[in-house]
């Protein structure tokens, strides 16, 4: 097979781009727009730049001067605008050029600061929902330049034309689509509407709708934005910003943050949710750039830890990705990251200083994004730490409030170990605090920062042990037999078995065996049965002394008092078993399937004991 000849340029002859437009009008669907509706927001923000080019030409002309006014009646799709309209130099520039734009000329980096768009590619996505894009336009710049037309085409073609000046007796752009007929989701005068009013209800030039039947055009931002506006009192201003969030998220705030950042010209509000939320999981927040909505999900604008918060702002500085449906990460968007996180900082510190009830009800709901706040940030943790919920032997209860009766403050490694001895360490007068959940552990021990008084220290079994009291030494002997079998029947789980007094007294034994303790155990066992083999001596190099897990019997019970009369050595052996799994579960620890064999097989033998005693 031979290939046709194909021309060749001279060698080192520039050569030009071929496009297929309809693919890339296909691109920009699948890949840069989330959806074919924002067709009308590129329309709209392209009215939005030239109001704002025009207002360069004329900053003397009321404020209402220039507007913006939309029509569909279902056959076509307008967007009107008084901006700076166009010269037939300037559509051959920048309509008929992929990827150029009028305000990519001189200054740019000056032009930023007063244009949304920046990628010049907006019109093209118009092609989403309609073949053919009519653009009339005359200068404003140029007065006496005529008019002119030009007709885009998704094939890639395109006509020019200049028109007599009646043709558009106003300086400005109209822009007409006729949809496609599979593109009337989007396209319908209803749609259009709410998707005007979905993106630009915080635009701050007059936009209007008209539906074609005849009637007034219908405002769709008839008011500017909430915290642009005046209330007679803070009260009136406080309970409309509540009113609009509500309105935009769906949720009554628990309360709002006015957030003002002039460096960077944002205004808006935070949204403080109501219920508490996932640990780590982050809300989008909705973001408007020079008045248009950019996006509902952007999460970048907080840091990870403010989840307790939905905001929305308007901002002149962000920079848009060119999709303009999110925010190009750069210093400013960090900067401005920075500045709304030390808001909600400076409004935890309000609520907690001057709201008791508000920050009550904050931190009932956002204790635990608080927690995770506090661990990291050092200002928090000395505002908030004395007002934190914890577990404690004295029941849920602040570690301010704990620490004014307990000096020491232990505090256990899991909430399993918890449960195995708040009962009688708050009986023997010891504190403890629960510091299973997350952060609580890490938390507690950072007490002694904001009170240098208080000792914090971990809970062992030998710190509880000490401080239950010995039996005396004729009960120990007259317990040693019972003891040596209840040790021989609980070896196999690695248990050693003592006899102490504590209180409660209706607590018949204590089981105290930590998790590590019980996950050392294992691996020593799998080292064991895996001698000789690679697993055996990787296990047998990680092997530790296994600390062995201890079952306390209390001789205040009168359960285990009689238990430890029994001389018959199989009743003894039995009753310890039982003991022991009472004890497993009331620590509330999974058990293990040798210790439900147990406890079955224990009950099993004293119900038959108990039958073969009264027949």
């Amino acid at each position: 097979m031979t290939l046709p000849d194909i021309p060749l340029s001279p060698a080192g002859a520039d050569r030009t781009f071929q496009v297929d437009l309809r693919g890339l009008v296909d691109l920009l669907s699948h890949h840069l727009y989330s959806s074919p509706r924002v067709y009308l927001r590129e329309l709209m923000q392209n009215a939005v730049d030239a109001l704002t080019a025009r207002r360069r030409l004329e900053p003397a002309a009321p404020a209402d001067a220039f507007g913006i006014r939309l029509y569909a009646d279902g056959s076509v799709v307008r967007v009107e605008d008084d901006g700076v309209g166009l010269t037939e130099g300037d559509v051959h520039t920048f309509l008929a050029t992929i990827g150029r734009s009028s305000k990519r000329a001189e200054k740019i980096a000056e032009q930023r600061a007063d244009f949304i768009g920046q990628f010049g590619i907006g019109l093209l996505s118009c092609f989403l929902v309609a073949d053919e894009i009519h653009v009339l336009s005359r200068s404003a710049a140029t007065p006496q330049a005529p008019a002119v037309e030009w007709r885009g085409r998704g094939d890639g073609s395109y006509t020019v034309r200049t028109l007599p000046a009646s043709a558009r007796p106003r300086p400005g752009t109209t822009v007409t689509l006729t949809p496609r007929a599979d593109a009337g989701e989007w396209t319908s005068p209803a749609q259009v509407h709410t998707l005007a009013r979905h993106f630009g209800s915080l635009l701050r030039h007059p936009v209007t709708f008209d539906d074609g039947t005849g009637g007034p055009g219908a405002p769709v931002n008839p008011e500017p934005a909430p915290w642009a506006r005046t209330y007679p009192t803070p009260g009136a201003r406080s309970r409309a910003l509540a009113a609009y969030g509500a309105e935009v998220f769906g949720f009554t705030p628990l309360d709002t943050i006015e957030l003002d950042l002039p460096a960077v010209g944002l205004k808006g509000i935070a949204c403080v949710l109501p219920e508490s939320v996932p640990a780590g999981r982050r809300h989008g927040h909705r973001v408007h750039v020079k008045g248009m909505l950019l996006s509902e999900q952007a999460e970048e604008i907080l840091p990870e830890w403010a989840f307790f918060v939905r905001c929305v702002v308007d901002a002149e500085s962000l920079r848009p990705t060119a999709s303009r449906e999110s925010l190009y990460e750069d210093d400013t968007l960090a900067a401005v990251r920075d500045a709304l996180a030390e808001r909600l900082r400076a409004w935890i510190a309000r609520a907690a200083a001057s709201d008791p009830d508000l920050l009550a009800r904050f931190l009932q709901a956002h204790h635990l994004a608080v927690k995770s706040l506090a661990v990291h940030d050092d200002e928090i943790l000395r505002m908030l730490l004395p007002w934190l919920p914890f577990e404690t032997t004295d029941g849920h209860s602040t570690l301010d409030e704990f620490a004014r009766t307990h000096r020491t403050v232990l505090v256990t490694s899991s909430v399993e170990e918890f449960r195995q001895v708040a009962a009688i360490a708050s009986a023997a007068g010891l504190g403890v605090v629960n510091g299973g959940y997350t952060y609580d552990r890490e938390l507690v021990h950072r007490l002694p920062e904001i009170r240098p008084e208080v000792s914090v220290a971990d809970l062992d079994p030998a710190t509880l042990t000490a401080h239950l009291d010995p039996v005396d030494r004729e009960t120990e002997l007259a317990a040693a037999a019972y003891l040596a079998l209840a040790r021989d029947a609980l070896a196999v789980f690695d248990c050693d078995v003592a006899l102490r007094t504590f209180q409660p007294a209706s607590a018949p034994a204590l089981l105290m065996d930590s998790r590590e303790a019980r996950h050392e155990r294992t691996r020593s066992q799998l080292a064991r049965e895996q001698e000789g083999g690679v697993w055996g001596d990787i296990l047998g190099a990680l092997r530790q002394e296994a600390p062995r897990a201890q079952l306390i019997l209390n001789q205040l019970n009168p359960l285990v008092r009689t238990a430890v009369s029994i001389d018959e050595p199989e009743l003894a052996r039995t009753s310890a078993e039982a003991l022991y799994g009472q004890a497993a579960m009331l620590s509330r620890r999974p058990l293990r399937p040798a210790e439900s064999s147990l406890i079955n097989r224990s009950f099993l033998d004293l119900l038959a004991h108990a039958l073969r005693k009264d027949s």
